[in-house]
């Protein structure tokens, strides 16, 4: 059977690196369909005793690599990438795609995995990504103007490691 095209939509795409941002975390954090959440120290913890591996932090070199591929896998796919701003800990991505936003989230992961394990200074971990992410579908104008503000510039006046 054909998979179905669909209406283009725009897409606020964000996914945080494995151990970097858990359940709990001071900085707030967000839950599956109940979105931000408090700080709960006893379950940040909890959550950090049972990780399989090291945290991961993305280097310079590793954070333009992300961006570089999510720009080629959009311009591949014929999808608007608006910004992609790849963080020491996450990503956002802002983009309008015709695809469903679960399909369009894995795909720039997948890719940001393929070239972070090939790059010059490759990551080694088996986890990455935490699983999933956050989406939102980004409504009319006023929507995408207020999403690219916060991904292009209120990461930086935020004092939120780069």
């Amino acid at each position: 059977m054909a998979s179905r095209m669909h209406d283009p939509l725009t897409y606020f795409i964000t996914w945080t690196c494995y151990g970097a941002w858990l359940p709990g975390d001071r900085r707030g954090w967000r839950k599956k369909n109940e979105g931000g959440q408090q700080p709960r120290p006893q379950l940040e913890q909890w959550c950090r005793d049972r990780m399989t591996e090291q945290p991961v932090f993305l280097s310079p070199e590793h954070r333009e690599e992300v961006e570089t591929v999510c720009h080629k896998h959009a311009t591949i796919r014929k999808w608007f990438l608006h910004a992609v701003s790849a963080r020491s800990n996450h990503v956002h991505v802002v983009v309008t795609a015709d695809a469903e936003p679960k399909k369009v989230r894995d795909q720039f992961k997948a890719n940001a995995t393929r070239v972070l394990r090939s790059c010059s200074n490759p990551l080694t971990n088996v986890k990455v990504w935490t699983r999933g992410g956050d989406i939102e579908i980004v409504d009319g104008e006023d929507g995408l103007e207020r999403v690219l503000a916060y991904v292009l510039e209120a990461q930086n006046r935020m004092n939120r490691p780069k």
